[in-house]
This record gives C-alpha cells, sequence and structure tokens, in this order.
C-alpha cells in the first residue's frame, strides 16, 4: 500500500527526472493536435503567445466572476428559503446595490477590452516583410508561390500523403508531400487566395487563421520564433474532402532556409 510519503516521493522523482530530460534534451514542444487535447499547441510565434496570455487571463477572470455569482446564488437560496425566512419584505429596488452592479460589469469589459485590442492590432499590423508566401487554395489541396526572386520564382502543390503510404514517424491525415519551409526570426508575409471555393489556412502554433476567397488576397504577417514542424489544416468547410488538405510548415535558420530554395530553383 503507497503511503503519502511514497507517493510524495515519486512524484518529486518524477518533477526532478522531467526537469533534468529537459536540461539535457531541450523542451518537448507539442505542435500538431493530439487525441483528447484540451489546451493550446505551444506557441511559436508572438502573436500566439499574446493569444494564450489572454486567454489564460480571461479565464482567471471568468473564474472570479463564475465564483462570486455562484456565492451569491447559494446564499440567496440558503437564506431566503421559505422556511427560514417565512416574511418577505417588500423592499423591491436598492439603488445603490444596481449602480455597483450595473459599472462592475462594465469595468470589467473595459479591462479586457484594451489588452484584446492590442492584441487584435498586433494580429492586422503587417511589418516591411523579408519574406512573401502566397497560399492558393484548391479543392483538395494547396498550392504555394515564393515569389520574392521574380527571376526564379518557386511553385508547388501540396497533397496529403495518404495513409498506406505514411512514412515511419508520419502523422495520418496530417502529412504532405511537399512541405512548407520558412525560415526563423524573420519577418514574412502570408498572402492568402482560393481559386475555386473558400478555403481556410490555418496553423495553430503560429495563431493563424486566415479564409482563402475567391478573388480576393488577404495577408497577415508571421514572425517564427523557433525551428520545428508545424502542422495545420483548411478549418473552413469546402467540399467533400475538407478534412484532407493539411498544412506542414518546416520552419529552419535562415541559411538553411536559401540552401532549400536554391535548390528549388
Amino acid at each position: 500500500m503507497m503511503t503519502l510519503k511514497n507517493f510524495s516521493f515519486l512524484l518529486l522523482l518524477s518533477i526532478v527526472a522531467t526537469v533534468g530530460l529537459t536540461f539535457l534534451t531541450g523542451p518537448a514542444y507539442m505542435d500538431f493536435a493530439t487525441p483528447w487535447q484540451m489546451l493550446f499547441q505551444d506557441p511559436a510565434t508572438p502573436v500566439m503567445e499574446g493569444i494564450i496570455y489572454l486567454h489564460h487571463d480571461i479565464m482567471f477572470v471568468l473564474l472570479i466572476i463564475a465564483i462570486a455569482v455562484f456565492w451569491v446564488q447559494a446564499r440567496a437560496m440558503y437564506l431566503f428559503d421559505h422556511s427560514r425566512n417565512p416574511n418577505p419584505t417588500n423592499v423591491t429596488h436598492a439603488t445603490l446595490l444596481e449602480i455597483i452592479w450595473t459599472i462592475t460589469p462594465a469595468g470589467i469589459l473595459v479591462l479586457i477590452a484594451v489588452p484584446s485590442l492590442a492584441l487584435l492590432y498586433s494580429l492586422e499590423q503587417v511589418v516591411d516583410p523579408a519574406v512573401t508566401l502566397k497560399c492558393i487554395g484548391h479543392q483538395w489541396y494547396w498550392t504555394y508561390e515564393y515569389t520574392d526572386d521574380l527571376e526564379n520564382p518557386v511553385t508547388f502543390d501540396s497533397y496529403m500523403v495518404a495513409t498506406d503510404d505514411l512514412e515511419p514517424g508520419q502523422l495520418r491525415l496530417l502529412e504532405v508531400d511537399n512541405r512548407v519551409v520558412l525560415p526563423t526570426n524573420t519577418h514574412i508575409r502570408l498572402l492568402m487566395t482560393g481559386a475555386d471555393v473558400l478555403h481556410c489556412w490555418a496553423v495553430p502554433s503560429f495563431g493563424v487563421k486566415v479564409d482563402c476567397v475567391p478573388g480576393r488576397l488577404n495577408q497577415i504577417s508571421v514572425f517564427i520564433k523557433r525551428e520545428g514542424v508545424y502542422y495545420g489544416q483548411c478549418s473552413e468547410l469546402c467540399g467533400v474532402n475538407h478534412g484532407f488538405m493539411p498544412i506542414v510548415v518546416e520552419a529552419v535558420k535562415t541559411p538553411k532556409y536559401f540552401e532549400w530554395l536554391d535548390a528549388q530553383a
């Protein structure tokens, strides 16, 4: 039978082992969806970090509000039960209380709105980009265009790898035959459009989810902070194979990116 002392020792041992492995091998990032996942994927851009921080801050406020509301309801149900309070009062208004419970929620909303608007502004801000990638949604695959070098543009299609063709370590329904390669620590502009119907280019680790609309060009900026392989999917209902057009972005250091770009030319 496990005692509290043994349990505490095993818990401390697991924490020490985890910290030790992290220092030896580096952190293990979660950059793709996992079964029964309840939390965000690990952020790879400043925008996604801001989204997660804002979510946590708002959840903290919501938790306080929920506790306060349930406490007031429970207290009212207990104190004003007919068995404890058989003779109700005739008071129907409390001006000060009504002012308080009107102004307080408004103040909370203002406090939430300030960081929300700042984050929304950062989502829409596009600085002078060093790399431009155009993403074109088709039924049901993606086309990518690197046109910074107009003399040697790079264009390729990206299809999902069928389950029977997967290699060991590849993810079912998430792997593609041609990955997007982008440099880290670089301001990148993403241009989105659709060739036939509505699509949506979405990569959770980047905090990016932009509609690809036929006849229209949307844009967003991305600044990838670390190397890795990031997975996403089309997030707009675009037809029968909507769930079979994944997105895979491989972020590499700038010299390796230029090597890859030269190899494609």
